[in-house]
């Protein structure tokens, strides 16, 4: 009687490290799953290189659907946004239909997660509202605040300079140093004093910030006026910024 139990004692340990082992691989790879976020990428009304950009965003640890103006907005009507977890916006539209002013309200009240990169901090010239989503603006005619006139804003591309860290204790630029880069630089833009910094520069030809986060309503937005081109896309401590806030902002 000792010696079958015995035999079968082997039997059933083998049996209940396999279900372990096998419970343990679906585990794991559900919660790898979850650590992937769904992005909208939306993308219209500047031209890019498509392929360096999607190619850097392969390798960050979200899954995206793009879609491009005049599409896009429909891809943020209430029942269609729900199904991803934050949107990506890359686009530099002049207006936006007053329907879709609405939805897009409607989706960052819902705490839909919004990051701003790059040209689409120059969007919406004739919408007023997309200063406070996005924490300031990128005025391409001169524009009036606290009855002082200013003159539109303006850019420089391929300036090489020196990013700095305005707060490193942040979740968006954790375990980043100061780097230098090559890239497009805005000055004379309108950046809120609500406005959480980021990223700073000393450099003459931006603003001295370069990246900030926002909250509008229920939603955390971040902005970041770097990422012009490939040299940008393809810089570790880009990609991980861009990385680390699309996660925090879908959290």
């Amino acid at each position: 009687m000792n010696i079958f139990i015995c035999k079968i004692k082997p039997v059933v340990y083998q049996l209940f490290i396999a279900i372990a082992v096998l419970v343990g691989s679906v585990f794991f790879a559900c919660s790898q799953g979850k650590e992937k976020v769904h992005v909208l990428l939306v993308t219209g009304g500047h031209l890019y290189d498509e392929e360096g950009f999607n190619r850097m965003l392969s390798q960050m640890p979200i899954t995206y659907d793009h879609v491009e103006h005049p599409n896009a907005y429909a891809a943020m009507k209430d029942g269609q946004i729900d199904k991803y977890d934050a949107v990506l916006l890359y686009d530099m539209p002049a207006d936006i239909p007053e329907e879709a002013r609405r939805d897009f309200i409607a989706m960052l009240d819902k705490g839909k997660g919004l990051v701003v990169l790059h040209h689409a901090f120059c969007s919406y010239d004739v919408w007023p509202e997309y200063v406070k989503i996005a924490g300031g603006r990128y005025h391409h005619f001169e524009w009036e605040k606290d009855g002082v006139t200013h003159p539109h804003s303006r850019f420089k591309q391929d300036v090489t300079f020196v990013v700095n860290v305005a707060d490193n204790s942040h979740p968006v630029t954790k375990d980043v140093s100061s780097f230098q880069i090559t890239d497009e630089t805005y000055s004379g833009t309108e950046i809120l004093e609500t406005s959480h910094p980021l990223l700073s520069t000393d450099e003459p030809s931006s603003n001295s910030l370069v990246g900030w986060t926002n909250t509008y309503l229920n939603a955390r937005v971040v902005t970041f006026t770097l990422g012009h081109d490939n040299r940008a896309w393809e810089h570790p401590a880009y990609q991980k910024i861009l990385s680390q806030a699309i996660l925090w902002v879908s959290e």
